[in-house]
């Protein structure tokens, strides 16, 4: 007879903790976290909840989270990020959505974008609100991109153009060509949806 085991692991940058579920019940277990290598963590947390040794015939589901991501941007200690927009939002990471921590403070203090605007860039390329192509994505505006993406010598590159949801050719176009040792993040693959900052 078969056995169902669901179990949820959280990655964080102390503890890796894990909730398993079999039988209508719950058991909570917590190892500490491997930075380096999460993945170290996580199979010595399978091995310590004996699910290493499943019969063939068990199924065991598995829901993965982290808080690791999280963590670095609240922290500020992500990796040297640039970060590609439209031509004329440059400026979209540091105006945000315009909040404030102090509602009346009418002089509040200036809070950091998380990508400085040094290295902030813009694509000469524009799509409409339907999708269409209303400035088309040219080889030379590629090529001046990926050149100044190679000058400022990042870690990572997010590329967020407004509408790539409707159409994502623009961003896969401009990933393509950068450096293949860089982290690329697309906004049509991460969160394919409207709005150009978060969703909140």
């Amino acid at each position: 007879m078969s056995n169902t085991f669901l179990l949820g692991i959280d990655t964080g940058g102390t503890f890796t903790d894990f909730v398993l579920w079999r039988d209508e019940q719950v058991r909570i277990h917590k190892v500490l976290s491997t930075p380096c290598a999460p993945e170290q963590a996580i199979l010595q947390g399978i091995r310590e909840l004996g699910l290493d040794s499943l019969a063939a015939e068990d199924q065991l589901y598995i829901v993965h989270g982290s808080t690791v991501a999280t963590n670095a941007v609240l922290e500020g200690k992500g990796v040297r990020t640039v970060f590609i927009t439209n031509r004329g939002l440059r400026d979209l990471l540091s105006i945000g959505r315009q909040t404030r921590k102090e509602l009346y403070n009418l002089q509040p203090g200036p809070v950091p974008p998380p990508v400085p605007r040094e290295l902030c860039l813009e694509a000469n390329c524009r799509l409409s609100a339907q999708g269409e192509v209303v400035e088309a994505l040219t080889d030379n505006d590629v090529q001046a991109l990926v050149e100044q993406v190679r000058q400022l010598a990042p870690q990572a590159v997010a590329i967020n153009l407004l509408f790539s949801y409707l159409d994502d050719t623009h961003e896969k176009r401009i990933a393509a060509a950068l450096p293949q040792d860089l982290f690329i993040s697309r906004s049509s693959a991460v969160l394919p949806e409207y709005k150009e900052y978060d969703a909140a």
